[in-house]
């Protein structure tokens, strides 16, 4: 096992990244009093024959549609914000900190005020450096991603990020907006036994008439929008939703899928705005309640997020922008007790077991070592007047977010998560003993839902 200290750690990901942790290098617009935005976005389509969903579903053989990273840079709000959504299934551990480390470079500020997403649809790219390393010693295994091709992206991301704060706008307003989706987003845990437990997972796709006729179960149905303004003019709109963005993967086809193709589509109708799709904590939520996994269905889904966005923009009401305030927590959960080291170990070395499952424990294997290092997690949240954007890491479920917006009921939470995915699954405490697939795939222990929580409130007070 791996021994290097949380300083390796973030060292490491700095030289993947090629950028230095630290720059002395600001932009000129930061000593404006004024607030500014420079969006930028960069190609991230990875080349043929490349790992999808890391490794253990068919690789590339087609682009549908082209993967993109899409962000912007603030400034004026103290020292540059980075805020950046990337059409890939996830950025774990190393990655993420490689990722957010490149771009705070280019944006001449520092990690922690960079809080860096993945849409998490499946015919993309998932990336962790350390479950690279201990599957590929595994000769007869897939490649989790390529490290060529992961460079390329960071240059591409520092470069997108430089041209852009050649001409940053001016932000003199902001404002936010809701609508309602309906028929996408469903529970995925709502087939249950008289126990309690979890019998069958709902999950992104469904053709079990029983399952499609289950309650649509615990959701957050609005779609919820922050967009900024330079003298009545929408220069970047943010987008959240809240549920698994696949319609059908594993066909080894490239695409971002309904929820990116919708963003895309509305992206064509406002092509001087920038728009941004975020994935809220849907942990516990897909859409199988409405998709059956055919290609009529995924045109289904995305005209239902692209009415949801449109509609939520039909409520926009800019507003002279008053408050500007970026703060960060970071959290160190331990992992899963239920995760045996060895038992990993093992799992991995078994040639006759289906690539899935000999794959999958590498990255339960990177969760423990990266809190052997004493690595934590760092949330963070942007407050604009009463709207906040809420970062957040892992797929935890639907609850975390009600629970914040229930606590601040005079306050717009929009929440993004799917930030670094190296936890996996968080479930609430109760859920545990629930078991399923998500229990199984949750590498922070139980106790998390505190840790989390609270540092959500610190984040919110």
């Amino acid at each position: 096992m791996s021994s290097f200290s949380r300083r390796e750690f973030i060292q490491r990901a700095a030289v993947a990244s090629g950028a230095a942790l630290a720059s002395s290098r600001l932009p000129a617009a930061q000593g404006l009093g004024s607030l500014h935005v420079a969006p930028f976005r960069f190609d991230v389509t990875p080349p043929m024959g490349h790992s999808l969903c890391g490794g253990w579903i068919k690789p590339v053989s087609a682009v549908d549609d082209p993967l993109e990273a899409i962000g912007f840079v603030l400034l004026g709000c103290g020292a540059p914000i980075v805020v950046c959504v990337v059409d890939w299934t996830g950025i774990l551990n190393e990655a993420h900190v490689a990722w957010r480390t490149a771009l705070a470079e280019a944006a001449g500020t520092t990690p922690d005020r960079v809080t860096v997403h993945t849409v998490h649809q499946h015919n993309a790219p998932l990336v962790c450096f350390d479950a690279e390393r201990m599957l590929h010693a595994q000769a007869d295994l897939p490649r989790v991603f390529d490290r060529d091709f992961h460079r390329r992206c960071l240059d591409a991301g520092r470069a997108a990020v430089v041209a852009a704060l050649r001409a940053p706008r001016a932000i003199t307003a902001v404002a936010h907006g809701s609508a309602r989706v309906e028929n996408v987003a469903s529970n995925r845990r709502v087939a249950r036994n008289p126990a309690g437990r979890v019998t069958q997972m709902r999950g992104s796709s469904n053709r079990d008439a029983a399952l499609s006729a289950l309650p649509e179960g615990l959701i957050d149905p609005y779609l919820r929008t922050v967009a900024f303004y330079d003298r009545g003019e929408k220069v970047v709109a943010c987008h959240y939703y809240t549920t698994h963005p696949m319609s059908y993967y594993g066909d080894g086809r490239v695409s971002s899928d309904f929820c990116g193709l919708a963003r895309k589509r509305r992206q064509q109708d406002e092509p001087n705005c920038r728009h941004l799709y975020f994935t809220g904590c849907s942990g516990n939520i897909a859409a199988g309640k409405y998709n059956d996994g055919s290609p009529e269905a995924r045109v289904r889904l995305t005209e239902r997020i692209y009415r949801g966005i449109v509609a939520s923009e039909s409520t926009l009401r800019p507003e002279v922008l008053t408050r500007c305030e970026w703060r960060t927590a970071e959290i160190q959960p331990e992992p899963n007790p239920a995760l045996g080291v060895g038992a990993l170990q093992e799992l991995m070395q078994k040639p006759k077991d289906a690539v899935v499952l000999r794959m999958r424990p590498a990255f339960k294997l990177a969760s423990i070592q990266r809190y052997e290092r004493r690595v934590p997690f760092v949330l963070s949240a942007l407050h604009l007047n009463d709207a906040t954007l809420l970062h957040l890491p892992a797929e935890p479920f639907v609850e975390y977010q009600l629970r914040a917006q229930a606590a601040h009921p005079g306050r717009v939470v929009a929440t993004a998560a799917y930030g670094d995915c190296g936890p996996w699954y968080v479930p609430t405490r109760s859920e545990f003993p629930s078991g399923g697939y998500e229990v199984d795939y949750a590498f922070f222990s139980p106790g998390a839902e505190d840790l989390l929580s609270g540092a959500i409130d610190r984040l919110l007070a």
